[in-house]
C-alpha cells in the first residue's frame, strides 16, 4: 500500500468514523454511566466486530451475505431489535438516588461493556455492505492482501478507538454532573433510550 492511497484510507476513515451512529450513542451512553475511562471497554467491542466485518468481507462471505436478502434481512432485524432493546432499557432503568457519593454508581463487568460494545457493531449488515465497497479501494488483489488488510485493519482500529474514546466519549464528560441527581439520570437515559430507538428506525426504514 503507497503512501498516497494510505493517506486516502486515513482520511475515509476519520470522516466515517466522525460520523454519528449507534458505536457513537454506544459510547457516550458508557462515559456517562461508567466514566470516560470504562467506556474504552465499550469502544474496544467495537473494534472486535470491525474486525470480524473485515474478515467475513475479506472471506467472501461478505457478498454472500450482500447477494442473500433473507440473510441479511434477519441481520437487520436482529441488530434493530437489539438496539431497541438497549433503548428500551435505558428508559426503563431505574436512577440510583445516592450517584452523588463518590463511588456508589454501581460498575458495570468490563466484559458486559466489551460484549454491548461487540454486538452493537456486529448486528449492523449495512457496515458489511459497506466494508464490501471500501475495501477493494484500498487494497490490490494483484499483490499480497495480508499486509494490505492488516494496514487497513490496524488504521481502521486505530482512528476509530482515537475519535470514540477522545472525541464522543469525551464529549460526554461535562454532562456526568446530571447523573448525580434522579431527575439528571432520568432524563439522560431517557434521551440516549430514544436515540438507540431512532438509529433502530433508520436502520429498518433507511435503505
Amino acid at each position: 500500500m503507497t503512501w498516497t492511497v494510505w493517506l486516502s484510507l486515513l482520511v475515509a476513515c476519520v470522516v466515517i468514523s466522525f460520523t454519528p451512529g449507534a458505536g457513537a450513542i454506544n459510547t457516550m451512553s458508557n462515559a456517562l454511566s461508567q466514566g470516560w475511562r470504562r467506556s474504552l471497554w465499550g469502544v474496544l467491542g467495537q473494534q472486535a466486530a470491525l474486525i470480524v466485518h473485515v474478515v467475513i468481507v475479506a472471506a467472501g462471505v461478505g457478498l454472500f451475505v450482500a447477494q442473500s436478502p433473507v440473510l441479511f434481512e434477519i441481520i437487520r432485524y436482529a441488530g434493530a431489535a437489539y438496539l431497541v432493546y438497549l433503548g428500551v432499557r435505558l428508559i426503563l432503568a431505574r436512577p440510583q438516588p445516592d450517584a452523588a457519593i463518590e463511588g456508589s454508581r454501581s460498575r458495570e463487568h468490563a466484559w458486559s461493556i466489551f460484549r454491548r460494545g461487540f454486538w452493537v457493531n456486529i448486528l449492523n449488515p449495512k457496515a458489511i455492505v459497506f466494508f464490501l465497497a471500501f475495501v477493494p479501494q484500498f487494497v490490490r488483489l494483484d499483490r499480497d492482501p495480508l499486509p494490505q488488510y492488516l494496514i487497513l485493519i490496524g488504521t481502521v482500529i486505530v482512528v476509530d478507538v482515537l475519535v470514540m474514546w477522545f472525541f464522543f466519549a469525551a464529549a460526554a464528560k461535562p454532562f456526568r454532573r446530571f447523573t448525580r441527581d434522579v431527575r439528571g439520570q432520568r432524563v439522560l437515559n431517557t434521551v440516549f433510550g430514544i436515540l438507540f430507538i431512532a438509529v433502530a428506525a433508520l436502520l429498518l426504514f433507511v435503505h
